[in-house]
């Protein structure tokens, strides 16, 4: 099912391809087609055991060559030496396997993107289950905050806008409409299609689902990453040739010192344990643990700054690097919109701070701007005109909604107009939601005995319905 071009097709042909309708799939039908395509979940990726993770650790060339001069020294008699090398090799693996573990299961956790429930129409009736046991024909309701839990054909979008960025990287949301569109359409511009882990910022809607699981685009890329094939690092390749080096000069210069001894006449018993001994001080026992021990100060602190690192040997390569090319939205920067500057009839307000955190200033013509009536009342409007939530998590602060609509509660906040404080003096009684008709948001509410309509919009609409402007505290005409 997941090959037909679904978005080329009318809500009612895709219902038919489908075998479906508005009031979705009979319970019986689901269950025999959870059993025929299998459950809606991105494949585990596969995990290291902890005794494979161990194990790496001893795969290398220096440290076979650490393990032969333990043998060495136990069989002629050093004791001491061969404790102390065995010492170093456990102590070197054991740090490097605490460091790729916890790695490992920091990865894991960042893998958890499937939403786990989902409204859907069932023998007509409304009901919420586990997203895993949706199957292709199922109707999903979608509202906003919603993560969406499959690819799906919208068959129905009011005011539907839904925040794309997991996938194509764009901050901006995404108007969605049910109308068919051109064959030679690209994923990313498939504007009447809902994607698998994409969240709904704003509207509501319904969707058919077409694809689940691994065939969805989110679990294309979960796939193309667990077939990425691991190659060695550049450290590891240099230890490597290394190692090989060095036991190449260790078995020639045992060889030629054995040789030259014998035939000096030194005794052929002598001889031997000196090139054995000669071998084994040749070995570098400390490398192995001064590079683990200063690839993991490099990975704590790469950490500190919310970098993960697999391999301990991938912080090595990362200072190799000579180009990057990377994608912006969500990498380069936090996919958090934010108000810089505002702009009255006479003046130009300046906003400091970043991101979502409500910390920062207003500024104009240099001066910190505090009590502006102007500004207070832009503000207002800003945050009560709005159907985002800024919430904070731990230490930090996230919106459930709209980016932009985020980013006025942020300013609103800046300046110590929290919507909470602000709903005990304006109480709420409509609204009226944007629309590419209107192209503006009007939010309607009482303070004592009056009632106010807070409006924003695109400018061109907003100035002919106008006819009078707030400047310096005073109501003028325009």
């Amino acid at each position: 099912m997941s090959t037909v071009n679904w978005h080329t097709l009318s809500a009612k042909d895709v219902l038919e391809r489908l075998e479906t309708n508005y009031n979705g799939l009979s319970e019986s039908k689901a269950a025999t087609r959870l059993e025929i395509f299998g459950p809606n979940e991105i494949a585990e990726f596969r995990r290291r055991t902890k005794l494979e993770i161990l194990i790496s650790q001893f795969k290398s060339i220096l440290i076979y060559l650490l393990l032969f001069a333990i043998l060495i020294s136990f069989l002629i008699g050093e004791m001491l030496d061969a404790f102390v090398i065995l010492a170093i090799v456990i102590l070197n693996g054991l740090l490097g396997f605490y460091q790729e573990y916890k790695s490992e299961s920091a990865l894991e956790a960042l893998k958890r993107m499937a939403a786990p429930k989902a409204k859907v129409v069932r023998d007509g009736v409304v009901k919420s289950i586990y997203a895993r046991e949706l199957v292709p024909g199922d109707i999903v309701i979608v509202e906003t905050g919603d993560r969406v839990p499959a690819d799906g054909r919208v068959i129905e979008a009011i005011n539907l806008r839904v925040d794309e960025s997991i996938l194509t990287g764009e901050s901006h949301p995404v108007d969605k409409f049910s109308d068919p569109l051109p064959e030679n359409t690209p994923p990313a511009d498939r504007r009447n299609m809902l994607y698998s882990s994409t969240h709904v910022v704003y509207g509501r809607g319904r969707m058919v689902v077409t694809s689940i699981g691994m065939n969805t685009e989110f679990g294309r890329i979960a796939e193309q990453i667990q077939s990425a094939v691991e190659e060695e690092t550049p450290l590891q390749k240099r230890l490597e040739d290394l190692g090989k080096t060095l036991g190449g000069i260790v078995i020639l210069l045992t060889g030629l010192g054995f040789l030259l001894g014998y035939l000096r006449g030194i005794p052929l018993l002598e001889m031997l344990m000196t090139s054995i001994s000669l071998a084994v001080s040749a070995v570098p026992e400390g490398l192995p643990a001064v590079v683990t021990i200063a690839l993991s100060i490099g990975v704590q602190k790469m950490a500190k700054r919310n970098a993960i690192v697999k391999r301990l040997s991938s912080v090595e390569t990362l200072g190799s690097v000579t180009v990057i090319c990377t994608d912006k939205t969500g990498t380069l920067t936090r996919n958090e919109m934010t108000v810089r500057e505002i702009r009255t009839l006479k003046r130009v307000y300046n906003v400091t701070g970043s991101g979502y955190r409500p910390e920062g200033g207003f500024y104009s013509d240099g001066k910190e701007i505090k009590n502006d009536k102007d500004l207070e009342l832009l503000l207002t409007a800003g945050v009560l005109c709005n159907t985002s939530e800024l919430i904070k998590e731990g230490d930090e602060w996230r919106i459930f909604g709209d980016p932009t609509e985020g980013a006025l509660l942020v300013a609103g906040a800046k300046y110590g107009l929290w919507r909470n404080l602000l709903k005990e003096k304006f109480e709420y009684i409509s609204e009226i939601p944007f629309d590419s008709a209107r192209k503006r948001m009007s939010s309607i509410y009482r303070t004592g005995n009056r009632i106010i309509a807070f409006i924003k919009g695109a400018p061109e609409t907003l100035l002919p319905l106008s006819k009078f402007a707030l400047i310096d505290g005073e109501v003028k005409k325009l």
